[in-house]
């Protein structure tokens, strides 16, 4: 005697070895021995061979028109076998009863199990609903495999293009087009990102690496929204100065300029001048919410995204050429260089020259400053801010000395292509620290300085960087900065790039000019505006870190793979000597800090920025001091 029996949601046939009355042993078609209940035998049957039983009967149940079936049962719940019988119209062969019912347990959208071997009709809208629902998984399951197949062969599908972003950087699993490029990544064996430049998608991996940050952090795009143009004060006093700025080549957002005007009983009256775009919009105006919304420039290699359009730089900058509105610090200074008189001012400045580190190094230098150099149009202003210079550095507690470190710049020839796509990097080395570099940071942190007691004085709030401890923090009162060896330090010097200045020059002109200022004391509104900056300061910095290290790996690439030299500074990590790219080296010994490597270049990345080198020798070890130079 046989069973046809089911167990774990499948159906299997054995022969009896033993009958209990309540429970059977079993020998399944596999050899296996079970213990089963009498109650969980669906058929007992003597003929056909159970193996031969179980493969007849999935034979013929794909032969059985579920559309039929489900005609010709009744509403009510029935049995299989009962319903076998009135199907064949003669009591059923083991194998016919089989056969019905494995066809009605392959089919639960038609029929819905009851029981054991119990099954009843599904209701007509039941079964449509079910039937479209299942057509419509056919039609996307067809849709997912044209668009992967698509993908694979290299071709772009429509469906897919126009959801490019979300698909690379915030994918939605339950949609098909992320569903086919998943499994087109799978059988390509590539990255999505990789597949996608494949398919012309991505114009190149820079376009995946800036795309990404727009994603996040400028979800509408880098556009502008439509917006109230400035209006530029028409009262201020012209300033009896020629003033003229120092900047990089590429900078037209000119924040700052200076000018050194004799003193008829000696000394100089130097001027500190800040572009005041806060003459020409208020807080709460449609500008004001541009520049809060994106609060900052955003730099990068061979690009950027203003905090303002550039209608609004234009009109504010301090370009050579124009009476530029102004926020003014004087300095009365004797011919010793102590500072007898300090006034801020709002007015318009004529600005002279724009000047340009390329062309001012060359003739003003470490070198030329102490042994002096060739004559030239701003060689008098240059000296004397200078000479200031080191007496305000000193006047901080701290020691003038040498910059060692290192400055790059990156310069993007976009109109050059590469294998890589559009784009030449250009990377240049300068030392930090040059005299131009170190005259316009102490007058800016002087500026700082001074506008913040201002405003503290005056018991209106600002925006202050403070450091206590070696840690660096936003505030809204004025506190120590530790490092800069200041009473406070109220960042106002980059009104057209930071909010956080914007805002501070909102406040400093209040008070120069005796008005209600923009922020009153605990604004909840200033308080807010200092967090958001704080976090997306830091998100801006850090692309800027990573898009230098991409153009870093892109200049690598230009110049070929190969031998490059790199100093160790911890352990397996290096920095290379010509561009300031960091990575690890594993196959490197242990070397000292500060050892000159040879390394290999053996392969690229530049969707996962990365570099893999391998070591080939030590160039050089750090020198240890000699025994003279210890101090006893």
């Amino acid at each position: 005697m046989f069973v046809l029996f089911e167990e774990d949601g499948a159906f299997k046939a054995g022969t009896i070895l033993a009958d209990n009355d309540a429970t059977l042993q079993v020998e399944t078609t596999h050899g296996k021995r079970v213990k089963l209940k009498r109650a969980n035998v669906l058929l007992n049957f003597r003929e056909p061979a159970p193996a031969d039983l179980l493969t007849r009967a999935e034979t013929g149940a794909e032969e059985l028109d579920l559309e039929f079936l489900w005609e010709v049962c009744g509403d009510e719940e029935f049995g299989f076998a009962e319903f076998a019988a009135d199907y064949h119209g003669h009591p059923p062969s083991a194998v016919e009863a089989a056969t019905v019912l494995l066809r009605l347990h392959s089919a639960p959208i038609w029929f819905h199990r009851k029981g054991k071997g119990r099954f009843r009709k599904a209701p007509a809208d039941i079964l449509q609903a079910a039937l479209a629902g299942l057509e419509k998984k056919k039609q996307q399951a067809a849709a997912i495999e044209h668009m992967r197949a698509e993908l694979v062969d290299g071709r772009m599908p429509p469906e897919l293009a126009s959801l490019l972003p979300q698909a690379l950087y915030r994918p939605d699993r339950n949609r098909l087009e992320i569903k086919a490029l998943e499994a087109a990544c799978v059988d390509s064996g590539l990255s999505a990102p990789r597949l996608l430049l494949k398919c012309g998608a991505l114009a190149s991996s820079y376009d995946f690496h800036y795309n990404r940050f727009l994603f996040d952090q400028f979800p509408d795009g880098p556009a502008f929204p439509a917006y109230e143009l400035p209006v530029e004060p028409s009262d201020l006093p012209r300033a009896d100065v020629v003033a003229f700025s120092i900047d990089d080549a590429s900078t037209t957002e000119i924040d700052d300029a200076f000018s050194v005007t004799p003193r008829p009983d000696g000394g100089w009256r130097i001027g500190i001048h800040i572009a005041a775009p806060a003459l020409g919009f208020a807080r709460g105006s449609s500008l004001d919410a541009i520049a809060r919304q994106r609060l900052s420039t955003v730099y990068m290699p061979g690009n950027k995204i203003t905090m303002l359009p550039d209608e609004v730089v234009y009109a504010f900058t301090l370009a050579e050429g124009r009476d530029c509105p102004a926020v003014s610090l004087y300095l009365d200074v004797t011919p010793g260089l102590a500072i007898v008189g300090e006034e801020s001012r709002v007015e318009r400045v004529p600005i002279v020259a724009n000047l340009r580190h390329h062309d001012i190094e060359p003739v003003f230098n470490d070198r030329t400053v102490l042994e002096g150099g060739p004559e030239f149009r701003w060689k008098r202003e240059l000296t004397v801010l200078w000479d200031l210079a080191t007496v305000l550095e000193a006047g901080r507690g701290k020691a003038a000395g040498n910059e060692d470190r290192v400055d790059y710049s990156f310069s993007v020839d976009w109109t050059q292509h590469t294998a890589d796509g559009p784009g030449h990097i250009s990377i240049g080395r300068r030392l930090r620290g040059s005299p131009m570099d170190k005259l316009v940071a102490e007058l800016m942190i002087h500026a700082n300085a001074t506008w913040g007691k201002l405003l503290d004085e005056a018991g209106v709030p600002g925006l202050y960087r403070a450091q206590g401890g070696g840690k660096v923090r936003m505030t809204t009162v004025a506190a120590p900065h530790e490092g800069l060896g200041v009473d406070c330090y109220a960042w106002s010097s980059s009104p057209l790039r930071r909010y956080v200045d914007l805002v501070n020059q909102w406040q400093i002109i209040s008070v120069l000019r005796g008005d209600e200022p923009a922020f009153a004391p605990r604004s909840a509104e200033l308080m807010a505006a200092l967090r958001d900056f704080e976090l997306t300061y830091a998100e801006y910095a850090e692309f800027q870190r990573q898009m230098e290290r991409y153009w870093c790996v892109r200049w690598l690439r230009q110049h070929g793979l190969g031998p490059v030299e790199a100093t160790v500074l911890r352990e397996n990590v290096v920095r290379l000597t010509q561009v300031p790219l960091v990575f690890k080296v594993p196959s490197m010994p242990l070397q000292m800090p500060g050892s000159q490597v040879r390394l290999n270049v053996e392969r690229t990345d530049l969707f996962d920025v990365d570099v893999e080198a391998r070591f080939v020798q030590i160039l050089s070890e750090p020198q240890a001091p000699a025994e003279s130079d210890y101090v006893g």
